[in-house]
C-alpha cells in the first residue's frame, strides 16, 4: 500500500492506497505533511473493493479495482465528515466571484448543461468547483462548498471553495420559474442528496448539520427549460444583494 498525502476541504488527509487510479485522480490535491498530522486516516479493504467492483457489474458497468477503491475510500472519508461539521452532497457546484451556487437533481435532469448555460449567459466569471461530490463545510458558522477530485463524468473540479450563496433544485418544466423555498419544504429533497452514514451516532449529527445547512443557506426549486433564459434567471435570483450594489 502507498501513502496519499491530500489537502481536501480544509482537512490533512492520509489516503492509503493499493491502486495509482486515486493517485493520478487526487493530484491537484496533493500535499506535504507527516502521518501523525493527519485530520483523517481513510483505506479500503480487498473485500471493499471487490465488492464495489461486484456491485458495478450487477448493473452492467465493469469497474476496475483502482477505480472502485477510489470509489470506496471517498464514501469512507465521507462518513467521517459529520464529525468535523462537513457533509458529501450530490451536487455541481459552480462559483461566480466571491459565492458559490450549488445544483441539485436527479440523474439526466440538466445539471450539468445548465451550468454550461451559466459560462455561455454570465462569462468567463463562472468556473466549476465541483461537478458532482462537492463537500459543504461549516466554518465559524458560514457554509462553503469545496471542490474534490470525486466529480462526475465531465472531470470538473477546482481546489478551492467558496462560501455558499444557495442551494438549488432543479426540475424540468414547460416555462422558467424560480421559488424561494422554506427550511422545511427542502427537507425531503436533501436526505436524498446527501451520505447518511451507516453508525446511528453519526447519522444524528448529520441530520443536526443538515438542519443548519437549510436555515442558514437560501434555498430555490427552478422548474426551467434548460435554455439561457433559464440560467439568467437562475442567476439573477440567487445572487446575493451585495453583489448587486
Amino acid at each position: 500500500m502507498k501513502n496519499l498525502f491530500i489537502s481536501l476541504a480544509g482537512f490533512r488527509i492520509l489516503m492509503q492506497v493499493r491502486y495509482d487510479y486515486t493517485v493520478n485522480q487526487c493530484k491537484d490535491y496533493v500535499t506535504d505533511f507527516s502521518p501523525d498530522e493527519a485530520d483523517f486516516i481513510v483505506s479500503a479493504s480487498e473485500e471493499e473493493i471487490e465488492r464495489e467492483r461486484s456491485l458495478g457489474q450487477s448493473t452492467g458497468m465493469t469497474a476496475s479495482s483502482g477505480y472502485a477503491e477510489s470509489i470506496c475510500l471517498y464514501r469512507n472519508l465521507a462518513t467521517q465528515l459529520p464529525e468535523r461539521d462537513a457533509l458529501l452532497m450530490h451536487a455541481a457546484v459552480i462559483s461566480d466571484g466571491e459565492y458559490a451556487y450549488a445544483f441539485t437533481a436527479p440523474s439526466g435532469t440538466g445539471k450539468s448543461t445548465h451550468i454550461r448555460l451559466w459560462r455561455t449567459v454570465i462569462g468567463d466569471s463562472i468556473f466549476v468547483i465541483n461537478g458532482d461530490k462537492p463537500i459543504l463545510r461549516c466554518v465559524d458558522g458560514v457554509w462553503r462548498a469545496y471542490g474534490t477530485p470525486w466529480c462526475g463524468k465531465e472531470g470538473w473540479h477546482t481546489n478551492t471553495s467558496r462560501p455558499l450563496a444557495g442551494i438549488c433544485f432543479l426540475s424540468r418544466g414547460e416555462e422558467n420559474r424560480i421559488t424561494k423555498l422554506l427550511p422545511a419544504q427542502s427537507v425531503p429533497a436533501m436526505m436524498h442528496q446527501i451520505l447518511l452514514p451507516t453508525s446511528a451516532e453519526r447519522v444524528k449529527t448529520t441530520l443536526r448539520h443538515l438542519d443548519h445547512l437549510v436555515t442558514h443557506v437560501p434555498l430555490y426549486r427552478l422548474e426551467c427549460t434548460i435554455s439561457q433564459d433559464a440560467a439568467r434567471l437562475a442567476h439573477d435570483t440567487m445572487k446575493p444583494a451585495s453583489e448587486n450594489e
